[in-house]
């Protein structure tokens, strides 16, 4: 008698298993079933403590950002500033295109219009600043009022420089006057008065409130990302 081999049925493939479900014990070189635990998320010491370390790690002033921030005030304003002038002709207002200006007509004359003209004046520099501060601090992530400070600092710095270069080769070189988008640092006798100096002061606390303000709020956007990323 010839012995027949034992028919078998056909197993069906085993499943394959998603090891990235199951934790992978080295100890006993096998998988189990309970799921990972997820690591908690939703920690406000943890957050803080990750924040931390990247802030220390790129935080601080960060003067190319900030360079940019400047570069966006400066066409901001040059914008608001074209627009209110456009809308000052229109309706027969006086618009100044530049801060001494304003403040030097509302000196020989306290109108009205005057005044308006001033204050849309320092609104523009508020605004502007404002935007750059927001620019710097968007893209420096950390140190939103450091970098508004450095928006600030950049305007104050090419003040200098613009003021230095005129009052050595003239007036040919008065970049900022020919923009028109900052009040230049008084540098000669006609322009060193009382209310060209006052002028520079109260742009310069305009600008950098605005500035600072603005850098605070740009990094705002990132703490939102990282309040959504750790689900709190």
């Amino acid at each position: 008698m010839t012995d027949t081999p034992d028919r078998r049925e056909p197993v069906a493939p085993t499943e394959r298993l998603d090891a990235s479900t199951y934790d992978r014990d080295t100890a006993a070189g096998r998988y189990d079933g309970d799921v990972a635990p997820a690591p908690r998320t939703d920690d406000p010491a943890l957050r803080n403590e990750v924040l931390a370390r990247e802030e220390e790690r790129f935080g601080g002033f960060k003067f190319g950002s900030a360079f940019f921030g400047w570069i966006a005030a400066m066409g901001l304003a040059l914008l608001l500033t074209a627009l209110i002038a456009a809308i000052g002709g229109a309706i027969g207002a006086v618009a100044p295109d530049a801060a001494e200006n304003a403040v030097n007509t509302a000196t020989d004359n306290m109108g009205v219009t005057t005044i308006i003209g001033a204050i849309a004046l320092a609104l523009v520099l508020f605004i502007s600043y404002f935007a750059g501060g927001y620019v710097a601090g968007r893209m420096a992530r950390f140190s939103g009022v450091k970098q508004g400070l450095a928006v600030w600092l950049w305007a104050i710095i090419i003040a200098v420089i613009v003021a230095v270069v005129t009052a050595v080769g003239g007036a040919q070189w008065d970049i900022l006057g020919a923009l028109g988008g900052f009040p230049r640092i008084p540098v000669t006798p006609e322009t060193a008065t009382t209310a060209g100096i006052l002028t520079a002061v109260g742009a310069a606390i305009v600008t950098l409130a605005g500035a600072l303000l603005g850098g605070a709020a740009g990094m705002r956007y990132h703490r939102r990302v990282d309040r959504e990323g750790f689900g709190i």
